[in-house]
């Protein structure tokens, strides 16, 4: 699954166009690695996304192309919340 897409359906991001957005201004990293928008996210990779003052380091569980309402909380588990 492409990495916009994966943290629109993780409702990490509310908007697929803002997720876009992020990873082309590189504060999306995939295993330490700058991801494109179109880059392929797999279980047990390390996402690091940096919002401004507030970076979050999640790995993903589940990639899930239709996802309910608490489903979300399935796809993924965080492993460092800076604050």
């Amino acid at each position: 699954m492409r990495i916009d897409k994966f943290l629109k359906n993780s409702r990490i991001i509310k908007r697929r166009t803002v997720a876009k957005e992020a990873c082309e201004q590189g504060r999306v990293l995939i295993n330490g690695k700058i991801a494109k928008p179109g880059t392929e996210v797999a279980v047990g990779d390390e996402v690091e996304i940096i919002f401004g003052s507030n970076p979050m380091k999640i790995k993903v569980e589940k990639i899930l192309e239709h996802v309910t309402k608490d489903g979300y909380k399935e796809m993924y588990s965080i492993i460092n919340n800076e604050q």
